[in-house]
């Protein structure tokens, strides 16, 4: 298996441990906890970023990645609220983005169109790892409290934004294709990069 597949069920391996880790009310587990999950968080940038090196992008390599990202977050997010860290329906909003946009990628791509991620997305998921991890720290150091609250409405602002710009990049590309029956192709989102392959399906 490929060094970037590998990075990438690492992250998927790094889940179970995390949710252990941020479950169990041991002293320091906080820093275990975040310091697993900043680990699993520099996987999904090394494996993009040996893919493109290695020119080792391979279809399981983009089918992994954005499970491995959504599997982390969601797992994190879920964890966060157990122990009274987030609110539930701030986290239902983050996660059903999450489903409906893997589903609005289910759908193009049975249409032969492929989603490129935007900045907005890959913005988001920034936001979602600085927020998780703020969070996750509270217990330790109460006064990150308010900053982790801002952080948390930034990410729900930016997931918002960027599911309503692929759903409006999908609808549009729906409408132009009336001569692009056979081929799939790569819906340019404006800030975003459609180089990074390893990336389409990440965010």
């Amino acid at each position: 298996m490929s060094l970037p597949n590998s990075l990438t069920l690492l992250r998927i391996f790094f889940v179970p441990l995390l949710v252990v880790l941020l479950l169990t009310n041991e002293k320091n587990m906080e820093l275990w906890a975040v310091g697993v999950f900043l680990a699993a968080a520099v996987t999904d940038l090394l494996d993009g970023y040996f893919a493109r090196r290695q020119s080792q992008i391979t279809r399981l390599g983009i089918l992994l990645d954005p499970i491995a990202d959504k599997l982390l977050v969601t797992s994190a997010f879920i964890s966060l609220v157990a122990l009274h860290l987030a609110p539930a329906w701030i986290v239902v909003i983050i996660i059903g983005r999450e489903l409906a946009v893997s589903a609005l990628r289910g759908i193009a791509g049975s249409e032969g169109i492929v989603l490129g991620a935007s900045d907005l997305g890959k913005t988001k998921m920034v936001l979602e790892v600085i927020a998780i991890t703020v969070i996750a720290m509270v217990p330790r150091f109460p006064e990150l409290a308010i900053l982790g609250k801002v952080l948390l409405w930034l990410v729900v602002w930016f997931a918002l934004a960027s599911a309503a710009q692929y759903f409006w990049a999908f609808w549009r590309e729906l409408d132009a294709r009336d001569h692009q029956h056979g081929s799939p192709r790569v819906v340019v989102i404006r800030g975003g990069d459609t180089k990074d392959k390893k990336d389409v399906a990440a965010h």
